[in-house]
């Protein structure tokens, strides 16, 4: 493993917002975890930081990345073993390579396959669960195990991997041949045509509750454009949070909150956020 102290976390979070963290480690065995969460207080995961806003000032946090952890396997027709620090884009690009379909949907998602299998990400209709048929993990008892699709509790944008904190090592995917380079290339091009990807967010911000989309009721409301500090609600994306160059977590924090209260006021729906809000006092 590799240790930094006083670790400067701004450029670990798509945001560009973070503060001077306790302790970096970058994992570059998964033997090494039992070790690191037995030494260690106020443990906290980072993978590709894509949808983590992280506190400014002094982080009593240890930061734990898994990047190194990075292979993929393919283990026979159609299953593919994939460690959770590979970037998710790889992952689709192996895809194409070798012809597997089912994920097409999720392409140009910026994350980690572990990220993305943490909290069930997807996009389009598809979720990353749809492929998924082993996790290995790292659990509460610091004990590595395997476990099936079908014994772990998912659900849309959540599972128990992120209720219970443990860690993911890798996945077991099971693909089908015919990769859809067609939908992957509208796909990606859908994207660039409606995110603010020119300046620095963390994705859908919020959930969509049931039945509808934030991002229309944001716009509904009117808040497109909404600017507190150097934080901006993305009059391109209502439901993107972008920082407009000199944001800070309080600035960000702020335009939850006010989008949350605007939200809960005038339709009486309860949005909840997406992405993860890491604030020191909560470690």
């Amino acid at each position: 493993m590799r240790i930094f102290e006083n670790h400067n976390m701004k450029n670990h979070s798509n945001m560009r917002v973070g503060g001077i963290a306790k302790k970096f480690i970058e994992v570059e065995n998964k033997e090494e975890l039992k070790d690191i969460f037995e030494k260690n207080k106020n443990i906290f995961l980072i993978g590709n930081g894509t949808n983590t806003l992280i506190d400014d000032g002094e982080l009593d946090i240890t930061f734990v990345s898994l990047k190194a952890l990075n292979r993929i396997e393919e283990l026979s027709e159609g299953l593919v073993r994939v460690e959770a620090g590979l970037d998710f884009n790889k992952l689709i690009a192996f895809m194409n390579r070798n012809n597997y379909t089912g994920l097409e949907n999720l392409a140009g998602i910026p994350g980690s396959v572990g990220g993305l299998v943490y909290m069930n990400g997807g996009a389009y209709g598809s979720e990353i669960f749809d492929c998924i048929k082993e996790v290995e993990i790292f659990d509460e008892n610091h004990e590595i195990k395997t476990l099936r699709k079908e014994d772990i509790k998912f659900s849309y944008r959540s599972t128990e991997i992120q209720e219970k904190k443990w860690v993911i090592i890798s996945a077991i995917f099971e693909f089908k041949r015919g990769f859809d380079l067609k939908k992957v290339i509208e796909i990606q091009a859908l994207r660039e045509s409606k995110q603010p990807l020119d300046k620095p967010n963390l994705g859908s911000t919020f959930k969509n509750p049931k039945g509808d989309f934030s991002a229309r009721l944001i716009s509904e409301a009117g808040l497109k454009g909404t600017k507190i500090g150097g934080a901006e609600i993305s009059p391109k994306h209502p439901n993107f949070i972008v920082n407009n160059g000199n944001a800070t977590f309080e600035d960000i924090s702020k335009i939850l909150s006010f989008v949350k209260t605007k939200i809960k006021e005038l339709y009486n729906i309860q949005l909840e956020e997406e992405i993860i809000v890491l604030k020191n006092e909560n470690m």
